[in-house]
């Protein structure tokens, strides 16, 4: 008898488990530009909370990327497909065309249009599923997947391929998009915020400190002058941004009755730390301040009323951060390391000049972008060259550059160490280059950073679950992320 009590006390205890280790809704946020430093640093500022009960109740670790991170749509890929760029093709957030000369979005596709905007973009360039694809596949359209962000390229790659639907903030009228090949409308959900009233009282608050400037930990000399005043004319950096994606998430999930059957169903989510005048990812403003205070209230109103609806023990929340401005400039020239620029534009065209010495007047090259060099293979093929002789002596002749570190033929670039997970073929040209530490990309004709590049940044990641899970203990890489959102 005692023995069939015991069986009876395991298998039951062995459904429970099964019970709490599926959650019916996982919502995955990824947070532009949240560092733990910071986390750690503004912890006493927030006695209750998002940020508060993620940093009490939830598993916590750092993510270190296996790549090199431009700030840009590469993270996110990594995060969601559990692969590095050199697999599922997302090296930046443009890369360069040789038909035209020109940089185009990486996520570009002249097969759709644009819902609500002019934005031609889809997931085909993504080379890699994500979790929300493997959820498709396994349950079908009984999985609910849906992605709202501040930005197309973060959304549509949290989305995947598969999502029911995908929309992100349009900062012209603060109306949701998105791309028809998510279909020809946007939820209803979602069309009923853009009509609604709530929009037009977000966009009419005036963003001023929450608290007196000299409470805050590191506001500039400005700040204490004169505080702070925004309105929404820079939406997507404001905590009216945040408040928009937090409301319609929760407007979406009581629309389509996300989480609220025994089949999992996912939401994803894009916020910012980033403020207006925001050039590093490492708090120095009291902005930058006053945004993880407002991110801290805008995740505690989601999870409590995530939680009341799904229940905690069929909730699973992620929270992420993603590089995205680098390092503090400031902070290394006054310790005595400035940052300096390398002009792609600039090597490109001495490249040409080079070239042209050696084989005479053409045009020898056809562009530099990011860490490339891309040469005119045309003209190459017209006159009967050797490409990788061409590549082997551009290759040399950038090492001769102040500023770059190392300098490959594209396959040669492969086999290195600092690039074998970071490059792929729509990417990178035909001549990859490193630089040394603190050299920043710069191009002439925006007179802008073309690229931020971080070959080790390291971010945050908070698991809050009512599920039983097992988790892997010290630093995390990336590309483990994904094991981690769809874990039972």
């Amino acid at each position: 008898m005692r023995t069939n009590h015991l069986s009876l006390a395991i298998i039951s205890l062995l459904i429970s488990l099964t019970t709490f280790s599926a959650p019916r809704l996982t919502v995955a946020v990824v947070v532009d530009g949240m560092r733990q430093e910071t986390l750690d640093q503004l912890r006493p500022y927030w006695q209750q909370g998002g940020l508060r009960t993620l940093s009490e109740e939830a598993y916590q670790t750092t993510v270190r990327f296996p790549h090199i991170v431009y700030g840009g749509a590469e993270c996110v890929a990594t995060l969601m497909t559990g692969t590095t760029p050199s697999e599922h093709g997302v090296a930046a957030d443009t890369y360069f065309l040789r038909s035209d000369r020109k940089p185009h979005d990486i996520l570009e596709d002249k097969a759709e249009r644009g819902v609500g905007c002019t934005a031609n973009v889809s997931p085909r360039n993504l080379l890699a599923a994500t979790i929300g694809d493997e959820l498709r596949v396994r349950y079908g359209e009984r999985a609910h997947i849906y992605a709202l962000g501040l930005d197309a390229n973060t959304s549509i790659l949290m989305a995947g391929h598969a999502a029911d639907g995908c929309c992100w903030l349009d900062e012209r009228n603060a109306q949701w998009v998105s791309t028809t090949y998510y279909g020809d409308k946007l939820p209803k959900a979602l069309t009923a915020w853009n009509e609604g009233t709530r929009r037009q009282e977000l966009l009419a608050r005036t963003w001023t400190p929450r608290l007196d400037i000299d409470l805050y930990s590191a506001p500039t000399e400005q700040e204490r002058k004169k505080g702070f005043n925004y309105t929404t004319e820079q939406l997507l950096r404001t905590p009216m941004a945040n408040t928009m994606v937090i409301e319609s998430a929760l407007t979406l999930q009581k629309q389509e009755h996300l989480g609220e059957d025994n089949i999992p169903d996912l939401l994803c989510l894009h916020l910012t730390t980033r403020s207006p005048q925001a050039n590093t990812d490492q708090l120095c403003s009291a902005e930058q301040e006053d945004m993880y205070l407002w991110l801290n209230q805008d995740l505690g109103y989601l999870i409590d009323q995530l939680a009341h609806v799904v229940g905690v023990q069929h909730l699973r929340v992620v929270v992420m951060g993603r590089p995205l401005l680098g390092q503090n400039t400031a902070a290394l020239t006054a310790a005595r390391m400035p940052s300096q620029y390398f002009n792609v534009d600039r090597a490109a065209a001495l490249t040409g000049t080079y070239l042209m010495a050696l084989y005479g007047h053409e045009r020898w090259v056809d562009g530099g972008y990011g860490q490339s060099i891309y040469l005119n293979r045309t003209l190459i093929e017209q006159k009967h060259m050797s490409l990788p002789l061409l590549q082997q002596q551009v290759a040399a002749f950038l090492m001769d550059f102040e500023g770059v570190a190392a300098a490959f033929p594209f396959t040669e670039a492969l086999g290195s160490l600092a690039l074998a997970n970071t490059v792929n073929k729509r990417g990178f040209g035909d001549v990859v280059f490193t630089l040394q530490p603190h050299w920043l990309l710069k191009a002439n004709e925006r007179q802008v950073l073309d690229h931020v590049i971080d070959t080790n940044p390291i971010v945050p990641v908070m698991i809050w679950s009512g599920s039983y899970q097992a988790f892997p203990t010290g630093i995390i890489y990336a590309t483990q992320i994904k094991e981690l959102l769809s874990g039972n």
